[in-house]
């Protein structure tokens, strides 16, 4: 609610005049390139369920591929609701229905993420290399001292490190409980290691992530006045939506997908009409996506499993 809230907080401060800038911006999408973007996110989503269960063999289990996507499709409607807890319901989802047990199962959901986590860094990097000129203008501007982001960093570390080493030697009937939760994750994340087919994994996470970032890409071309936009600016657009879709539910909340996305344009000269609608058109669409065949999946789940759960 928070988040519809701040949407609602943003548009209602701007101007009648650039309201409907904005909505004419929307309205004049070229359609095409909206659904070739929607093209290119299903076949990530399918592709992402796939590589899962390169995962989940050298557990000993093989799940089929449409309750690997059913319940990746699931965990994205439940992110629109809640911060992080699509992984959680993909989790159980995957072990209701094809009877892994959940630790493991959320054990391997935890390694994709951390893949996913390097991923995101080198895409991130690359963005600062092709526009390594404006984002040392940006933080000299800003004074931000890099020392103090290292201190936060590593205080991060010492403190894992400390909780760690009371997880292992703690004797509380709590800890142990939480200790072996612990050890079922790392029997599912070791897993990344003991499977055969690590150049397919390695194959559809870059597969993935080369549609995530093409997905956004012609998405440039449904917003006339943005096909100048190059493609260090678009990796900067992606990497800023990328954090805002993991620190809120979906995009919505603190730091809106299409505000901040569209933020990123007018920092590169853009107009922020047309950055937003940038911003807007590729956060509806996926958005609304996500909902129907989240929303198709909750229903064919069960039907499809039928007596499996028993």
């Amino acid at each position: 609610m928070l988040g519809v809230f701040l949407i609602w907080y943003f548009l209602s401060s701007a101007t009648p005049e650039y309201r409907k800038e904005l909505l004419q911006n929307i309205k004049n999408a070229d359609p095409i390139w909206v659904l070739l973007s929607l093209g290119l996110g299903i076949i990530s989503h399918i592709s992402r369920a796939y590589r899962w269960k390169f995962l989940l063999t050298p557990l000993g289990h093989n799940p089929k591929l449409y309750n690997s996507f059913m319940a990746v499709m699931a965990g994205y409607l439940a992110n629109l609701g809640v911060p992080r807890s699509g992984e959680v319901l993909r989790g159980f989802t995957i072990s209701t229905y094809e009877k892994i047990p959940f630790e493991k199962a959320f054990g391997t959901i935890v390694s994709e993420r951390i893949i996913d986590l390097i991923m995101l860094i080198i895409v991130t990097a690359g963005a600062g290399i092709l526009q390594t000129e404006y984002l040392l203008n940006f933080l000299e501007e800003k004074n931000i001292n890099p020392l103090f982001t290292l201190g936060i960093i590593l205080s991060l570390i010492l403190i894992g490190i400390l909780g760690l080493k009371i997880l292992q030697k703690s004797s509380n009937k709590w800890i142990i409980k939480i200790r072996d939760f612990g050890m079922g994750l790392l029997d599912g994340m070791k897993s990344i290691f003991a499977m055969k087919q690590k150049w397919a994994f390695l194959f559809h996470t870059l597969l993935i992530w080369f549609l995530y970032i093409l997905m956004f890409y012609v998405i440039k071309f449904a917003v006339p006045n943005l096909h100048s936009a190059s493609m260090g600016v678009i990796l900067v657009a992606f990497v800023v939506g990328s954090f805002s879709m993991s620190t809120t539910n979906g995009g919505i909340g603190i730091l809106p997908f299409p505000i901040v996305v569209g933020a990123v344009f007018v920092f590169f000269g853009f107009e922020k009409s047309d950055g937003e609608a940038f911003g807007w058109i590729l956060w509806g669409s996926q958005t609304a996506i996500n909902i129907v065949v989240g929303a198709l999946s909750f229903l064919f789940l069960p039907i499809l499993n039928r007596g499996k759960t028993t």
